[in-house]
C-alpha cells in the first residue's frame, strides 16, 4: 500500500499523531484504572468478600473480549472523532450513576459499570478506525506508540488516583473523578482532523463495500501469518500480573514489589511504548514486532537463569516491563499493518483484530501457572520465554522470506 510521507502531503504533517495518547484516556481509565485496577480496592473497602469481588471484576472484564459485537457501530451514522465525544460522556454519565449507589457491589451498580465500560470500548474502536485513516506510515507507527503509551500512563495514573482519594473524599465525589478522567481528555478529539463522513450510499451498497474491505482484509493468503502473529504467545504481556507472584521467591519484600510494579512498572512500560516510535519506518511493522518479542523473552532469560535474588528479580522485571511496553506498542502497529486502510469499516475489523489479540494473554496466563507447577519459580518465566522465542522465531523467518507478503491495499 503506498502512503505518503509528512513532507509530500500537508495534511499527513497536520494529523498529530500524539493526540491518540489522550483519546485511548477514557477506555484506559475504565479498564486499567478502574475495573483490573482501583476496584477490587474499593470493594474490600466497602465490606465486600474478596470472593466476590473478583467474581465482579471477572465479570466486568468480559466487554473487553467481546467488544467487537457491537463496536462497529462506530463506522456508521456520525464521524469516528464524533463517536469519541459521544461515547466518553455516555460512558462518563453511566459511571457517575454507578458510584452514587449505596455500594458498589449493588446489582445497578455493576449492570452501569458494565455499560459503561462498554460505551468506552466504543472509543478504543473509534481510535482504531483513526488510526487507520492516518495516511503516513510514521504517522501510524507513532501514533500507535503514543496510544499504547498514553493507555498504560493514564491506567496507572487512574489507579494511583482512585485508592488515594478513596479515603478522602465520598463515593459519589469519587464517581465525579472518574467521570472527569473519561470525558474531559476524550475533548483532544476536537483537534484531531477527521475526514471520515457517514455514509450516504444506500444500504445494499453500503454492505457490499464492507464486505469488500473484510475481504481484503480477512480472506486472503496473507491474512493467516498476520492472523497467527496476533494469536501466537510472543508479546502477551501475561506475565506483568505475574511477576509480583514471584517476588517471594527472588526475596523481594511487598514493598519493593508495590514499588517496581506499580508506579516505575507503568513508567518502564509506557518509556518502552515510546522508544518504539523511534525505530525507523522502513523496518515493517511485523518485523519489528517479533524482534522485540525475541529481546522480551531473552529478558524473561534472566528470571529463568539466574540466582534467586532481589537484584536478578530488579533487572529482569525492569526490562521485562521496558520491552513489553515496546511490543504493546507495535502490536498497535501490527493491528494496523493488517487492517491496512480504515476505509468504511475500519473501527470494526480494527476491534475484531484487537480482541483476538487478547487470547494469548489468557491461555498465557494459564501456561505460566503450570510452569510454575511444574518447575518452581524459574519454570514460570522459562516456559514463557521458550514458547515465546520459538514462536516469534518461526513467524520472522516467514515475514522475512515471504516477500509477497504485504498490507492489505483497499
Amino acid at each position: 500500500m503506498h502512503r505518503t510521507d509528512l513532507a509530500s502531503d500537508p495534511a499527513a504533517a497536520k494529523e498529530r499523531p500524539w493526540l491518540f495518547a489522550l483519546l485511548i484516556a477514557p477506555t484506559a481509565v475504565i479498564a486499567i484504572g478502574l475495573v483490573d485496577g482501583a476496584l477490587s480496592y474499593l470493594l474490600r473497602k466497602q465490606g465486600v468478600d474478596p470472593a466476590r469481588g473478583s467474581e465482579i471484576v471477572a465479570l466486568l472484564g468480559v466487554p473487553h473480549t467481546v467488544y467487537f459485537l457491537w463496536c462497529p457501530i462506530a463506522d456508521f451514522w456520525m464521524k469516528r472523532r464524533t463517536w469519541v465525544l459521544t461515547a466518553s460522556a455516555a460512558s462518563a454519565a453511566m459511571m457517575v450513576l454507578a458510584f452514587s449507589r449505596t455500594s458498589l457491589a449493588s446489582a445497578w451498580a455493576v449492570r452501569l459499570i458494565f455499560l459503561s465500560f462498554c460505551l468506552g470500548l466504543l472509543v478504543a474502536a473509534s481510535c482504531g478506525g483513526l488510526m487507520g485513516a492516518l495516511k503516513s506510515e510514521i504517522n501510524r507507527r507513532r501514533a500507535g506508540s503514543f496510544y499504547q503509551c498514553g493507555s498504560l500512563a493514564v491506567g496507572g495514573v487512574s489507579v494511583f488516583a482512585l485508592v488515594s482519594l478513596a479515603g478522602i473524599v465520598s463515593q459519589g465525589t469519587l464517581g465525579w473523578v472518574v467521570a472527569a478522567m473519561i470525558a474531559l481528555p476524550a475533548l483532544a478529539a476536537l483537534a484531531l482532523p477527521d475526514v471520515s463522513t457517514p455514509s450516504e450510499q444506500s444500504f445494499r451498497a453500503t454492505a457490499a463495500h464492507i464486505w469488500q474491505e473484510f475481504k481484503v482484509t480477512f480472506l486472503r493468503w496473507d491474512a493467516i501469518p498476520y492472523t497467527l502473529l496476533i494469536v501466537f504467545p510472543m508479546c502477551s504481556g501475561a506475565m506483568i500480573g505475574l511477576l509480583p507472584a514471584l517476588a517471594a521467591d527472588f526475596g523481594v519484600s511487598g514493598a519493593q514489589v508495590a514499588w517496581l510494579n506499580g508506579l516505575a512498572g507503568v513508567l518502564l512500560t509506557a518509556a518502552g511504548s515510546l522508544s518504539a516510535s523511534l525505530i525507523p519506518v522502513r523496518v515493517r511493522a511485523p518485523i519489528a514486532y517479533l524482534i522485540a518479542g525475541l529481546a522480551n523473552a531473552v529478558m524473561l532469560g534472566i528470571l529463568a537463569l539466574g540466582p534467586l535474588r532481589p537484584a536478578v528479580y530488579f533487572a529482569g522485571t525492569a526490562l521485562y516491563l521496558f520491552t513489553i511496553g515496546a511490543c504493546y506498542a507495535l502490536f498497535t502497529g501490527v493491528v494496523l499493518d493488517f487492517l491496512g486502510s480504515s476505509g468504511k469499516s475500519g473501527g470494526a475489523r480494527y476491534s475484531i483484530i484487537n480482541s483476538l489479540g487478547n487470547l494469548p494473554v489468557a491461555y498465557m496466563a494459564f501456561v505460566d501457572g503450570r510452569g510454575y507447577a511444574m518447575w518452581g519459580a524459574r519454570g514460570m518465566p522459562a516456559i514463557d520465554a521458550v514458547l515465546s522465542a520459538a514462536a516469534a522465531s518461526a513467524l520472522l523467518a516467514c515475514f522475512l522470506f515471504r516477500r509477497a507478503l504485504q498490507p492489505a491495499a483497499l
